[in-house]
This record gives C-alpha cells, sequence and structure tokens, in this order.
C-alpha cells in the first residue's frame, strides 16, 4: 500500500464521513461541531451505524469510549458489537445513544476529593471534534469524561471549553479590525516528542529503568554527547527500522508524522507531527506515545519517555509549537505586509506576552512533575525561570511602537559565498533554544513540557490566559471613540507593563537568574512546591471567570499532583533500597572479597610484593560500601517517617525536601562505586551499555 491510500486508512475521517452518511446527516453534523450545538439523538444514530459499518469491514469487533483521565494517560473499556437474539443467534449494532454516551466505572481513578469512594458511576460523551479510528481491532472513539455528579475527571473537557473561550474572545477583536469574514479561530499545536531507545534485554534486568523509568544508580557513560556525533547523525538500522513501522502506523491512523531525527544523547531520538487544532494535536499525541512503545517491544527495544532517563546528559522535552489560526488560513501571529495587519500581529503578541507574565506561575505548575524536575534547567533543556525570547528585532520594533518597521518584514539574505549555492532568506529572530518560551517565526514554542506529560494541561492554561487578556483588550476596543489610538495605547501599555518576561540572551547564565530575580521572575524549587499556584486567587478566578473549572476543581487537581509526585519519589525510594541492598551491595562485598583475597595471596607468595596501591583501592572500595550502607539505612529511616504526615502539600515536600536528596545522594555514590568495581561482577547493565546498545 502507497502512503497515500494508507494515510487515515484506519480513521473514521470527513472523507469516509462523506462517502458513507446521508447529504443531510453530513451537513447536520458539521454543523452541529461548528456551531457547537447539542448532538441530535437522530443524527448520531445515523452516523454510529455507517460508524459500526465501516469499523467491522476493517475487522473490529468491539468498541471503545476512548478518554484521558487524571492519571494523564488514556482509558479504555471494549463493548463487543454484538446483541444476542432470542433464538441464541446475535446481530452486530451500535445505536447512537452508545456512541453518545458511555458509563465507565470512575472510582479506581484519580479524582482529587470531587466524589467519594463508594460513587463508581462516571460518564464518558462523544467528542465529534475528534475522529473516531481502529487501534488493534478495536472502534476508539474520543469522548470526554465526567462524574456521575458532573465534576470534571478528565483532561479532554477542560482543554474544549478553553478553545471555546478563546475562539469567543480572539473572534470579538478581529470584528474590531473588520474581519467579518472570519468564522472561527482555533488554538493549533505541533508538538515534537522526544525519546530513548535501548535494548530491551538490557532494559529489563533494570528494575529502574521499568518501574521509574530512569536509571537511579551507577555511573554515567563516559562518552556521552561531548562529541556531538549523535545529533542529526546517521540513524542506525534498528531504529530506522522502528522509525518505519512507527510511521506506518500512525499514518494510518491519520497522524502527520513529519519529521524524524537524532537527537543529542546517545541513544535519544525525536519525533515531530504537522500542527493541528489544539485537541487533536494532543490526542493524536497520545497515540503516538502509546505506539512507540509497543512498535519498539516488537523489534526488541524498550522506549524510554522519561524526562531524564540518564544523567549528565539531555533529557527528553515535549516542545508545544503554538499559534492561531482562522477558518480563511490568517495565521495571527504572522507580521503582515500592511499596517492594519502588522498592529493586529502586535496586538495579539503583547496579549500573549501578558498572559504568560500574568500567569507563568500556572503554566509552570501544570508542566511541574517530579520527572521533570530531574530534567529542567541542565543539558540544553530550559530552566525553571519562566520568560520569553523574542529577537532583537521585534524587541526593537514592541520599544519603538512602530508598525511600520522595515526590518521585520524586510528578508535579510545569508550569503554562502559560493556562487552555485543558492542565497538563503534570513529570519528576523533566531531560535534560542536557552529559552523556555520562544517566538521562531509565527509561533510561540513552548519548551518547558516534558516529554512524557499529557500535553492538555498547559495548553488549558495558555488558551484560557490568551483568552482573558483578548476579552479585556475587546472590552477596551469596543468601547473606544478612535479604535487606532486605543489599539496603540493597548499595545504601548501592555508591553511596558509586561516587558519583563522578554528576555534575549542566555538562559543558562548566572546573571540571568539574578537579573531574573531582580524582575521578579522567581525560580520554582520542585513540583511539590509549583503545585500551590493551583489555589492562588488570581489563578482561581481567572479560571472561573472564564468557566473553566471551579475552585474545588482545581483543588482537585491540586491534591492529584501533590499525590502524584510523593508517590513518584516514594516508589524511586523503594525500588532504589530494593538494588542497593539486594544486588549493588552483595557484588560489591563479593568483588572486595576477592580483592582482599588477590592481596592476601600475594603477600604469601612473597612478603616483599608491594600492595600498597591494591590496600588503598580495597580501602576505597570499602569505605563507598559502608557509605551505601549508611545512606541506604538512613532512607529507611526517613521513610518510615512518612506515614505520620497527613498533609498532602507537607507530606509532597517532606518527599521533596527528605527523601529525594537522599536518593540523589545514593545514585552519586554508586556511580563512584561502579567505577571501582570490576564489569564482571557488577550486577546490572551499566548506563554504557544501554546508551550504545542500539
Amino acid at each position: 500500500m502507497n502512503i497515500s491510500d494508507m494515510y487515515g486508512s484506519l480513521v473514521f475521517d470527513d472523507r469516509v464521513m462523506k462517502s458513507r452518511l446521508p447529504l443531510e446527516t453530513y451537513r447536520n453534523l458539521k454543523d452541529t461541531i461548528r456551531l457547537g450545538k447539542d448532538i441530535d439523538i437522530n443524527i448520531a444514530n445515523v452516523v454510529a451505524n455507517a460508524m459500526k459499518d465501516w469499523a467491522i469491514e476493517h475487522g473490529a469487533t468491539h468498541y471503545t469510549h476512548w478518554f484521558q483521565p487524571m492519571t494523564g494517560l488514556t482509558a479504555e473499556k471494549h463493548d463487543s458489537f454484538i446483541t444476542v437474539q432470542r433464538d441464541g443467534g446475535v446481530i452486530l449494532s451500535f445505536s447512537g445513544r452508545e456512541l453518545i454516551k458511555g458509563e465507565p466505572d470512575a472510582s479506581s481513578f484519580p479524582s482529587g476529593g470531587l466524589r467519594a469512594t463508594f460513587e463508581a458511576r462516571g460518564y464518558t460523551a462523544w467528542d465529534p471534534t475528534s475522529f473516531a479510528f481502529i487501534k488493534e481491532r478495536i472502534l476508539c472513539i474520543p469522548t470526554a469524561f465526567c462524574s456521575y455528579s458532573g465534576e470534571i475527571l478528565d483532561k479532554k473537557t477542560p482543554l474544549l471549553k478553553s478553545m471555546e473561550v478563546l475562539n469567543t474572545q480572539a473572534l470579538r477583536v478581529l470584528r474590531l479590525f473588520g474581519h467579518r469574514n472570519v468564522g472561527h479561530v482555533d488554538a493549533t499545536v505541533g508538538l515534537e516528542q522526544e525519546y530513548f531507545l535501548v535494548d530491551k534485554e538490557l532494559y529489563k534486568k533494570r528494575r529502574d529503568l521499568v518501574f521509574c523509568g530512569r536509571a537511579l544508580l551507577g555511573a554515567t557513560s563516559a562518552k556521552g554527547q561531548q562529541m556531538d556525533d549523535h545529533y542529526f547523525g546517521a540513524i542506525k538500522p534498528r531504529v530506522t527500522e522502528f522509525m518505519r513501522r512507527l510511521n506506518e502506523i500512525l499514518w494510518s491512523f491519520g497522524i502527520p508524522a513529519k519529521t524524524e531525527h537524532n537527537e543529542r544523547a546517545p541513544a535519544q531520538h525525536e519525533l515531530a507531527s504537522i500542527f493541528s487544532t489544539v485537541n487533536l494535536a494532543v490526542d493524536r499525541n497520545l497515540v503516538i506515545m502509546e505506539e512507540m512503545k509497543k512498535v519498539a517491544d516488537s523489534l526488541g527495544l524498550a522506549c524510554l519517555l522519561h524526562e531524564k532517563p540518564f544523567k549528565d546528559i539531555n533529557g527528553s522535552g515535549k516542545h508545544n509549537n503554538w499559534s492561531l489560526a482562522t477558518d480563511t488560513g490568517r495565521n495571527l501571529f504572522e507580521i503582515g505586509d500592511t499596517y492594519k495587519e502588522t498592529t493586529q500581529f502586535m496586538l495579539f503578541t503583547v496579549a500573549m506576552i501578558k498572559a504568560i507574565d500574568l500567569y507563568h506561575d500556572l503554566f509552570f505548575a501544570f508542566v511541574s512533575t517530579p520527572s521533570n524536575d530531574e530534567r529542567l534547567g541542565g543539558n540544553e533543556a530550559p530552566p525553571s525561570i519562566m520568560s520569553i525570547y523574542l529577537g532583537e528585532d521585534l524587541t526593537q520594533m514592541f520599544d519603538s511602537l512602530n508598525p511600520d518597521s522595515d526590518s521585520i518584514r524586510r528578508k535579510e539574505k545569508i550569503g554562502l559565498g559560493v556562487h552555485v549555492l543558492p542565497s538563503l532568506p534570513k529570519d528576523s529572530s533566531d531560535r534560542n533554544r536557552t529559552s523556555p518560551i520562544a517566538f521562531t517565526g509565527s509561533k510561540f514554542e513552548f519548551r518547558i513540557l516534558g516529554s512524557q506529560i499529557n500535553a492538555s494541561d498547559p495548553n488549558v492554561v495558555i488558551n484560557t490566559a490568551m483568552a482573558d487578556v483578548l476579552s479585556e483588550f475587546a472590552d477596551s476596543l469596543e468601547k473606544a471613540s478612535n479604535f487606532e489610538l486605543e489599539v496603540r495605547r493597548l499595545i504601548k501599555d501592555t508591553w511596558e507593563s509586561h516587558k519583563r518576561i522578554v528576555f534575549n540572551g542566555n538562559n543558562y547564565s548566572k546573571e540571568w537568574a539574578e537579573e531574573a530575580s531582580s524582575r521578579g521572575l522567581k525560580s520554582v524549587k520542585s513540583a511539590a512546591y509549583a503545585a500551590s499556584a493551583l489555589l492562588d486567587e488570581k489563578n482561581v478566578s481567572l479560571f472561573e471567570r472564564q468557566g473553566i473549572f471551579t475552585r474545588s476543581e482545581l483543588q482537585s487537581r491540586r491534591l492529584i499532583m501533590l499525590e502524584n509526585y510523593s508517590k513518584s519519589v516514594d516508589l524511586e525510594a523503594h525500588v532504589l533500597q530494593e538494588m542497593l541492598f539486594e544486588e549493588i551491595l552483595p557484588a560489591a562485598g563479593e568483588y572486595s572479597g576477592l580483592f582482599a583475597s588477590w592481596i592476601q595471596n600475594k603477600k604469601s607468595t612473597s612478603m616483599s610484593i608491594d600492595t600498597i596501591s591494591e590496600t588503598k583501592q580495597l580501602e576505597r572500595i570499602q569505605r563507598l560500601v559502608n557509605l551505601m550502607y549508611s545512606e541506604g539505612n538512613e532512607l529507611r529511616s526517613v521513610l518510615d517517617k512518612v506515614s505520620g504526615i497527613t498533609d498532602p502539600e507537607e507530606n509532597a515536600r517532606f518527599y521533596c525536601d527528605a527523601v529525594l536528596p537522599r536518593v540523589r545522594r545514593i545514585g552519586d555514590l554508586s556511580a563512584e562505586l561502579e567505577v571501582n568495581v570490576s564489569r564482571k561482577l557488577w550486577p546490572i547493565p551499566t548506563c554504557e551499555d544501554l546508551l550504545f546498545s542500539v
């Protein structure tokens, strides 16, 4: 099958609906989606029957309401299409009611106190804006998920709400600029997914990788990324085959996988897909992560999505390229060719600057996880201080408030000094890879997201904060007696009030940390501390004002974040203890015993043989073993204290301040021990083995 035939072959997309639905039903469904109306049951019955017939033709036997609970993962419960008849036979059926509504058990999903444990009933509701697809002979229907009492228990519903309010407020502003033909504005996102591939058999011998996703013990590889030979290098055959199979699967799901390459660290790679509306981008990224693990497993590989699986080399992120697009094909972050278009660009850009400045603590809270804490600030990951990179040209344009600036529109040429090579148009800004958020030409690239995160939450914050600022702008402009003067005033005042969040320099430098502090931009210690931002009054007001979350729903998400932090660090601590006392220390003891016997044998052969060096080495090993025994026992004692802490925030911060430093200390000691113990006796595959195994 060629790519054009393969692409979208397992998706009940617009092409399939056009061919299988009656014209009136198709139009009514599209109007329902476009206008945000309730689904008519008669339309749903026709769609469900056509969807069922199409799925069965493609080998499906079951359907599932595919949803995103607050675990951040996806969930599914499979039901077959069969309906038993009185004569003992069966027919295959699927009704509109089954399409629209499902009823999974909600009791075991995290709710953060939104429902009592005994309230097991939950509901899923069809999201017609995201196409159904077939995965391993199961018809997957993207849905929202709520409790029996109506509380939001998923990641999708807030995202859809935020898209609606953003559309409403963006349209208000565009109408004032005279855009009467624009019917809809969408937040669009292109997600770049970084990941590691290692040999599966080696992976299975590391409990820390299997259960925690990262190497907790042992030394880093002597060869890492210092030679810059892996980045964009030739892709190895096993990885090439992985990418080929993954692409074919993703294309059949209608996922526009576009770019693939080796990343900076050994065994690290990246996949990027083409822009789509933000809810589709998130749905597709969740499928991408799931399929990465499946394809890797089928090839004898393990796909690591943890943000920092190995120390001292790059971690993995998920770059979130966010923009605004109209249904007429206009990108609202394109500068434009006229004074009016550039003024509009400047207004939407300062709206983003204000939104991030006002709510940077909230955005950081929603990307904070214990695993992302390990990544941020080191080896090319952006620091946890939030800032925006605009580039010198755009910064100068806002400083001068000059929409007529030719330097922005003029495409400077880069000459390469060889006549046969073409001159290249130079962009108005660089990319500045050290910045957490960078304007990279018609979009803002959010680089602070961790690789395994569900991208819904941070995009909810971006959409909602942007909608709120645009609402303020629209209020002012609608009341203004002179539109042009009011637009210029808004741009000027907003820029002056919020340009503190703009920084075009090196975000890794110590000077920036000091300057950021003077600007009032603080670095948050960890996810255990970041979660408190969810209940800051300005943030609660934002979400309540825009109808995205209630206070209780924010409180539930805060509790889930804190519980997740505590559980993650607790798991790492217990896995580390098991590996330490069951594998590492016994192996070190065996080696030191052999080493001692070797020294004794040399002495017994001849008293004149010098064993000073060997004795010092044995003492070094024993010193490390003693320290690790001591630290391991101290970790046990610290963990015993956790049970007495009942407050979730205090509990998470105890894990951050008391448990995690012990975990790191034992990891550092094990790294020193590994390089002093014979490789033949080291009980687990080393990081070097893993990084260069594929």
